[in-house]
This record gives C-alpha cells, structure tokens and sequence, in this order.
C-alpha cells in the first residue's frame, strides 16, 4: 500500500491560521462565538483554533467538545467507539457555534452532530469547520471553512494524525482496499 503526504505539520498550522482568520471575519469579531470540536481529533483541532484567535484578537474563544457516538445513524453497521464526554463551555442558545472536525467525507457525523448539538440548545448559527473536505457527501452538508480540499476515490484512506494524540502532525492518503475512511485510528464517515 503506497502512502502519500498530503499535509506536512508546517501545512497544517497554516491550513488552520487561515481558518482562525475566516471565523474572525465571518463572525465579524469573536463575540458570542464558540468551537465545539468533534472528538477526538476535531477536539484538538477546536483548541488550536481557539489558540490562534486568542494570538489574533487577545480574546479568549470558548472552546468544547461533542460527543456524537450515541447519534449516529449508521450504529448498526459499524462497532460503537467508546464515547467521549462532551463538554460545552455555556448555553449555546444566541452563539455562533462553530463545528470542527478533522475529516468531512459522507456529512453523517456533522448530521449526527446537529442532532445532538440540539440537545444543548438553539444556537444563533451553526457553521462546520474541517480540516480535509474529501468530497463523497451523503448528505447536503458542506464545511463553513476548509484547510484543503482533497478529492479522492473511495478506496483510499486519509489519515490525520496530531501530535496531541499520535505525537506527530500530518495528513496521508493512501489506498485501502476495505473502502474505509480513517482519521488516525478511528473510522469517521
């Protein structure tokens, strides 16, 4: 199986200070703003935002993380990870939250996110933050702010590894002949 760099460390921390730029200017400041990471790699990618609009805007950005185990559609068919707790750092009602997750492919999990970002109230707005777009939607869901597009066949796996979890940072794609998506360790679709 060849494995191909996609994203070296370098890459990623830019990728991710032009994403923190684009919320600040979308967002038109960062008041009434959240990032709610998916975990786990979301997770960390939500907090290396927050740092960079801290660095940018001298403020302090909410950040958490949501746990979408028990809402996904797809329980059946695939083995249930062990779930993450979720954290949320006030009432999202009348924010703007922002979703981040390292890689969009199909949209169920942002879908499953939706659901259950609703269990925690009514933000003002939703927006979807991810560091790879991979294309192969399911369902009409696209991300707010991307690192990079990476179009690729569904026989191939792209794998993001952070240096908080796996002690490096990158992104590969690679061919897998099971059709699985991968982030690190952990199938997402």
């Amino acid at each position: 199986m060849s494995t191909r760099m996609v994203l070296d460390g370098a890459e990623i921390s830019r990728a991710l200070t032009r994403i923190s730029h684009e919320i600040i200017e979308a967002n038109k400041g960062v008041r009434d703003l959240y990032l709610v990471g998916i975990p786990t790699r979301g997770s960390m990618l939500a907090r290396r935002i927050a740092e960079n609009i801290s660095r940018i805007e001298g403020v302090d950005v909410p950040v958490g993380s949501l746990d979408v185990t028990m809402y996904r559609d797809d329980l059946a068919h695939h083995p249930t990870r062990t779930p993450h707790p979720t954290e949320i750092p006030g009432s999202v009602d009348g924010v703007t939250v922002v979703l981040v997750d390292d890689v969009l492919y199909s949209g169920r999990t942002v879908r499953a996110a939706l659901d259950a970002l609703g269990d925690h109230g009514r933000p003002k707005a939703v927006r979807l933050a991810a560091l790879i777009d991979r294309g192969h939607r399911e369902l009409p869901i696209r991300a707010d702010y991307i690192g990079k597009n990476l179009p690729s066949s569904r026989d191939e796996r792209i794998s993001v590894k952070l240096v908080e979890h796996d002690g490096e940072d990158s992104v590969t794609i690679s061919a897998d002949s099971s059709g699985a998506d991968s982030s690190g360790a952990e199938e997402t679709a």
